[in-house]
């Protein structure tokens, strides 16, 4: 067992200086610590900020077995779940007697208000611990079959949300098939979430195991608030963040993860501010961050099934019976991507067919050849992300340039790419393989001529169906399902009688007044994170009108 600290790993592991541990210890207290002192424990709330003053704390899992880092004086402990109010995925435990100074997390907030290096410099460091959790397979473990649905589910609720997890696959990993053994559970009950090293969560619904490690709170029946989000795309965090910065009371709700289509990007790299690019998971990460210190709450899975009126208030009913009051509503529930009309898709979906290609993908398929088919960013930030970890990666369009819906870094870093092959003119055809993809059937469409293509996984990025399918009846849309917005809103012959306002909407209001929409469900909006943002910033500014004409106030 090392008794030397852990060296600095990307930033991880910072040391604070003697300025910066004295404006902290103004808000905190110095403890005494003991050799084997447990300082906080895995899956136990996380409230407070640790720095290490003197000694040695050295971070373990599965109750010590694994050592992951040690910490000396000027290190400070805790990961991201410190700032989102996730338990602890970790267990940090004294080495070497010491002292340590503990912050609560109002006084942290208070010392990082008057000094932004240092809120920079511990939020920055926190992400990169959650993304070396993450890589190190570290937190709760995910026992299931690669070919099953569930595991599947379980798999990519876990990479979407950023949570440190480990995947055992009963197909290739013998640990998988001891594991259980020990743990008295036969194949056929799988999968499992195993938590805390002693929990046993036999294919937990995605709600309970939210619930288990903190994502998402228990609601109570009835919530009231001033501004409801509806998605947490980057449309809903940036009014989530302006919106509770602000003064409304603020609630986010989201059927499957924060940060929506963006957070399966690999790499935004034309996002202002990010010279260097970033991956769509920190983006959304570092604004749940934001929008939670504002006062933001935040719940996920929380699946909207509708929309009522209720004397004067919007209340949004859940899946689960639950039901929030608002005084105003922001649709921001955004787009999916198409699937294409190919025989056996669903067949091979969620085991050889994606419509996102993040780190988890990236795992199941490395070293074997992939097809992409699409011609937009997102078909091109995937071809990029995909080929430093993939064999080959052949590239589908339906058309000659690919210029023409792909911005031009992205087609440049796929020109020097040399493992990536784009074929133009080219559409899916059939998809061959037995329980798994083995390969595909392309058609070029300038010759009709045939090709066989060999492919373990398919990636789909052909297009956007809005998330709109709940709102039926209830807002106008247009032909496509995408939410009307503004006069044309109103101008709906369907909806006409529904507005009961004498002005005329707002930009980003719908058919019903109160009810806005931004981002990628709303009708013409210009599909980019860029937008998506200015648009969930520009509708919190045009609640403040609608309130204001109402004659103010706050939800109770």
């Amino acid at each position: 067992m090392p008794s030397a600290e852990t060296p600095d790993l990307q930033g991880a592991f910072p040391r604070l200086g003697d300025e910066q541990i004295a404006a902290l210890s103004a808000r905190g207290e110095r403890r005494s610590t003991r050799a084997g002192e447990v300082l906080y424990r895995e899956g136990e709330p996380a409230s407070d900020f640790i720095v290490v003053l003197e000694g040695l704390v050295a971070i373990v899992e599965d109750d010590g077995e694994r050592e992951l880092a040690v910490h000396g004086p000027g290190r400070f402990l805790g990961e991201v779940n410190l700032l989102t109010g996730q338990p602890a995925f970790l267990t940090a435990v004294v080495r070497e007697p010491g002292a340590v100074l503990v912050v609560p997390l109002e006084g942290l907030r208070d010392v990082v208000a008057r000094d932004a290096r240092l809120g920079d410099l511990i939020v920055q460091a926190y992400l990169t611990r959650r993304s070396l959790l993450i890589e190190l397979g570290s937190g709760f473990r995910i026992v299931g079959s690669r070919y099953d649905p569930d595991t599947r589910r379980l798999r990519e609720f876990a990479a979407r949300n950023r949570l440190p997890h480990r995947w055992l696959d009963l197909e290739s990993d013998p640990q998988a098939e001891a594991l259980l053994r020990e743990l008295g559970i036969g194949p056929q009950d799988t999968p499992v979430v195993i938590w805390r090293g002693q929990t046993v969560l036999r294919n937990p619904g995605t709600a309970e195991l939210a619930r288990r490690i903190g994502l998402r709170p228990t609601t109570p029946a009835q919530l009231d608030c001033d501004l409801l989000v509806v998605g947490a795309g980057p449309a809903g965090l940036a009014a989530a963040v302006y919106g509770a910065s602000e003064g409304l009371a603020t609630v986010v709700l989201d059927g499957v993860a924060t940060g929506g289509q963006a957070g399966t990007s690999s790499r935004i790299e034309n996002y202002l501010g990010f010279p260097s690019g970033i991956s769509g998971a920190e983006l959304a990460e570092r604004a749940v961050i934001q929008a939670r210190r504002f006062g933001a709450r935040i719940s996920v899975p929380a699946k909207a099934t509708a929309l009522e009126r209720l004397d004067g208030h919007h209340v949004l009913r859940l899946d689960d019976g639950s039901a929030v009051r608002a005084l105003t509503v922001l649709i921001a529930t955004g787009a999916r991507y198409r699937r294409p009309d190919v025989p056996r898709l669903g067949e091979l979906e969620g085991t050889s067919v994606y419509y996102a290609a993040t780190w988890m993908e990236a795992q199941l398929c490395a070293g074997d050849p992939v097809v992409i088919v699409g011609g937009g960013n997102s078909a091109g930030q995937a071809a990029v992300f995909l080929a430093a970890h993939v064999h080959r990666v052949h590239l589908a369009i339906r058309h000659e340039d690919l210029g023409r819906d792909m911005s031009r870094y992205l087609v440049d870093q796929i020109e020097r790419t040399p493992t990536v092959e784009v074929l133009p003119c080219t559409e899916l055809r059939e998809l061959a393989g037995e329980g798994a993809l083995d390969a595909v059937i392309v058609e070029d469409r300038r010759t009709g001529r045939r090709r066989r293509l060999e492919a373990r996984a398919l990636f789909v990025f052909i297009g956007a169906e809005p998330h709109t399918g709940w709102l039926e009846g209830q807002l106008a849309v247009d032909e496509r399902g995408f939410v009307l917005t503004g006069p044309d809103a109103v101008a709906s012959a369907i909806h006409a009688d529904g507005w009961d306002l004498v002005r005329r909407p707002l930009p980003l209001e719908t058919s019903r007044a109160g009810v806005f929409a931004a981002g990628d469900v709303r009708s013409g909006a210009i599909r980019r994170v860029a937008s998506a943002v200015g648009e969930g910033a520009m509708a919190v500014r045009m609640v403040h009108e609608h309130r204001e004409q109402l004659g103010g106030g706050h939800a109770p």
